[in-house]
Formats: structure tokens, C-alpha cells, sequence
């Protein structure tokens, strides 16, 4: 196995990054790490590797730009919605916010298929358009930005939450502009009091698989929040910045009248954003594969 394989399974996660860090001193010590880390791969088997994770949870939340801001987070979704269907995957909404411009202050999505954490773990970060929005008189260009967030759903995990630390409550499900679709209270509050995280689901017909697809996604949060502590308190450099999950950092760049995307990751540009906002974004895909050195099979 490459470090990197190593760097992609959970259980080796933080003894690959000690073992870059040690290797540039101490190449001899280094090796030991190694060799644990082989033994544990062995041991666990291929299956807890994140390139098996087939079900991800995508979120989408509106930034500066106000109403532009809402229309770009829609744009994004549409844009994922759109992959994810040349990719067949499903791609099912699991709580919509919109605003009353159309747009999405927030959504939430679940995306399943193979190889879907592999081709999406990269998204994560903000995201910022430049265009001139249609209200705009003066031909005046506004920047945008929305914000996107990738947690893969691993079936296994040792995380432990105490039930005293929720707070459930429930409502009516919602549609665009914030209009009630249903008179029944079905969709689900989840509320985890230590850290202050809230999860919304609403797409279910029922308050228990509600729940049930709410508690799922408190998890995914839980443990991508735990993973991000580890990482900031281990301070290790690393090769490449591709995939750090620093949720924070503007990522990619769509200005619509030069018609170019640019990843300022890889410092790579496309053209066509007609074509990728509708979901034609597998170069772009590759492109973050290669450079971080994983590939899909």
C-alpha cells in the first residue's frame, strides 16, 4: 500500500501522518510506524477504507451575496444533483431551506452510488461566483459565495452518544420560501447540546425515520468534528493541501462572464460553466483525484 492508501483508512489515518512527519528525521524509526500500519490493514481488511464508503451526505449553505448567494447554493446542489445522475447515483433531498428568491439558504442531500466519497471528498470548502445577477440594471458583477460540506456515512464507527445530550423536537415540513407542504409535524430537530450541532430532516413521510436519517447525520458531523480536532492537534504539514476538510477555505472560483471555474487548490481552470453547473464536472473530479494521488477504480 502508498502512504496515501494508508493517509484513506480511518484506523491508519493519524499513524500515516506521524509517519510523514517522522520519515523526514528519522527514517529508520519510521519504518516501525510502517509496519504497524501494515499490520492493521491486514487485520481490519479493505472494507473500512473510504474509497467502500458508498453513501455521502452533501450539504449546501448560502453565504454573502444575500439573494445571489441563495441562488448560487441552488446552483451548486443542481450541479451535484446533475453528477450524480451521469453517475447513477441516487441523489434524495433530506431537508430544503429555500429563500424567496428560488434559492437555497440551506440543503441538505444524501448521495449514494460507487465510488461517490472518492469523487466528492474534495468539495468541501467555500465556493464563489462572479456574475451579474438578473435584477442587476447597472451590468454591475456580483460575488457570491456558498458554502459546501462532505461527510461520508460509514456504517461502523465507535462514536458514543449520551441520549441526556439531545434535545429532539419536531416540525412541520417545509417547502421553497419557507411555506408549510404538510400539516402533519413529521420533520425532526436534532439538537446535540456539547456541541452545539443541529440536524434538520424532513424528507421522510414518518417522525421515526426521520429521526432515525437525523441521528445517522448527527453522527457523520460528530465524527468529521472529532477527525478535524485530531488533525489540527497533530500540526502536520502536509504534501498537499487537496482534502483537508477545512470547511473555511475558498476553494474554487466560477466566473461566469470570463466562463472559466477555477480550482485555486491546483490552480487549474475550465471553461463551459453552463455545462458544469449542470453537472458536467468529472474533469474537475480527475483533476482533484490525481493531485492528491487517489484515483477511483
Amino acid at each position: 500500500m502508498t502512504i496515501e492508501e494508508f493517509k484513506q483508512n480511518p484506523k491508519t489515518k493519524y499513524l500515516a501522518l506521524q509517519y510523514e512527519e517522522l520519515f523526514k528525521s528519522d527514517p529508520e524509526s519510521a519504518k516501525y510506524i510502517w509496519d504497524q500500519m501494515e499490520a492493521i490493514t491486514e487485520e481490519s481488511g479493505k472494507n473500512d477504507l473510504p474509497d467502500e464508503v458508498k453513501e455521502l451526505i452533501l450539504e449546501v449553505r448560502a453565504g454573502a451575496g444575500g439573494d445571489e448567494a441563495a441562488l448560487f447554493a441552488r446552483n451548486l446542489a443542481e450541479m451535484y444533483g446533475g453528477y450524480a445522475q451521469r453517475m447513477n447515483w441516487s441523489f434524495l433531498p433530506v431537508d430544503e431551506s429555500g429563500s424567496e428568491s428560488g434559492g437555497y439558504k440551506e440543503a441538505t442531500f444524501e448521495i449514494r452510488g460507487k465510488g461517490v466519497y472518492d469523487a466528492l471528498r474534495y468539495e468541501s470548502g467555500v465556493h464563489r461566483i462572479q456574475r451579474v445577477p438578473v435584477t442587476e440594471k447597472s451590468g454591475r458583477v456580483h460575488t457570491s459565495t456558498a458554502s459546501v460540506v462532505v461527510m461520508p456515512m460509514r456504517k461502523k464507527n465507535d462514536l458514543q452518544i449520551n441520549p441526556a445530550d439531545l434535545e429532539l423536537s419536531f416540525t412541520r415540513s417545509g417547502g421553497a420560501g419557507g411555506q408549510n407542504v404538510n400539516k402533519v409535524e413529521t420533520a425532526v430537530i436534532l439538537r446535540h447540546k456539547p456541541s452545539g450541532i443541529m440536524v434538520r430532516s424532513s424528507s421522510e413521510r414518518s417522525q421515526l425515520k426521520n429521526r432515525e436519517k437525523a441521528m445517522n447525520i448527527l453522527e457523520a458531523k460528530l465524527v468529521m468534528l472529532e477527525e478535524e480536532k485530531q488533525e489540527k492537534a497533530l500540526s502536520v504539514e502536509r504534501k498537499s493541501q487537496i482534502g483537508t476538510g477545512d470547511r473555511s477555505e475558498k476553494i474554487r472560483t466560477y466566473n461566469v462572464l470570463q466562463d472559466r471555474v477555477t480550482d485555486h487548490r491546483i490552480k487549474e481552470s475550465w471553461h463551459n460553466i453552463e455545462k458544469i453547473l449542470l453537472g458536467d464536472i468529472g474533469d474537475i473530479v480527475e483533476a482533484l483525484q490525481k493531485a492528491s494521488g487517489i484515483m477511483a477504480e
